[in-house]
């Protein structure tokens, strides 16, 4: 008698059956072109609840099963300040999706929100400060967040539009406070409308933003202007279907011959082009 799978058996099943093209294969593509990982890494998997992390979580706890290159994996979830209905939600999903998360408290949303400024750009940093701090308490060499393709397009263009430079996520980068620590984006060739096909396809609900500032007005301008970028790509992409793939292989195929300027990060110079003229 066949014995029937269980719901996250068949979740695993969708990623590398239904979409091993769009999703598995794209993931592996990006863990090998960018050498995320190697042997005897021990990863924490930063979990939010959104569908990426949880998509990245079941990613990342397949490949650790049957990888040909020895790693571990922690599934790491920080909580903020969540809603109770939302730590609820996630702690259902991360059983539906058959892992154990490692949940730790902070109180990060109501330090933001007595600190005043910008809170996205205060929240992001110290949630991830606080997400390697706990990863290397655990044993941890790196973390694993689950920014994907569009992401990554979306980052170029509003970096060109609103802040007069041309930078986006790298698919891994060293800690520049935690040493020995590093961040990868295993997702990184993983595009934002597979990602919900996926989630759709299996009848799952996600956490849409659990964040407490979604009502305030500095924060409404940064999701407007992600929103705004996303429907630019979106228009193009009418006129030209390749449109996002173009955006994304640019990033890899800058021809610094036609760059009138450009920084090195590193040593903190800028170079004109003049230089060599």
């Amino acid at each position: 008698m066949k014995r029937e799978l269980e719901k996250y058996q068949l979740i695993e099943r969708s990623i590398v059956k239904k979409y091993r093209k769009s999703i598995w294969n794209n993931f592996i593509s990006a863990v090998k072109e960018y050498e995320l990982i190697n042997e005897g890494d021990k990863i924490a998997v930063c979990i939010s609840g959104g569908k990426d992390s949880m998509l990245l979580a079941k990613c990342m706890q397949q490949l650790a099963r049957y990888s040909e290159v020895p790693f571990s994996v922690v599934f790491l979830v920080m909580d903020p300040g969540y809603a109770d209905e939302n730590r609820i939600l996630l702690e259902q999903n991360s059983k539906t999706l058959g892992f154990e998360p490692v949940i730790f408290q902070n109180n990060i949303f109501d330090v933001v929100h007595d600190a005043g400024g910008s809170p996205c750009y205060l929240c992001a940093r110290m949630r991830r400060g606080a997400l390697y701090d706990k990863a290397r308490s655990l044993g941890c060499n790196k973390i694993a967040l689950g920014h994907h393709f569009d992401d990554v397009i979306e980052t170029v263009l509003m970096s060109m539009m609103y802040s007069s430079e041309i930078k986006t996520m790298l698919p891994k980068l060293h800690s520049t406070n935690f040493e020995g620590m590093e961040l990868i984006r295993p997702l990184y060739k993983v595009k934002e409308r597979d990602i919900v096909s996926w989630a759709n396809y299996n009848g799952l609900r996600f956490l849409q933003c659990a964040c407490k500032f979604t009502a305030d007005s500095a924060h409404h301008e940064s999701l407007s202007k992600r929103k705004e970028t996303k429907a630019l790509i979106e228009q193009l992409r009418k006129v030209n279907p390749d449109v996002d793939d173009n955006i994304f292989r640019s990033l890899h195929n800058v021809n610094l011959a036609t760059i009138p300027g450009w920084r090195d990060r590193d040593l903190g110079e800028s170079h004109s082009f003049l230089e060599n003229y």
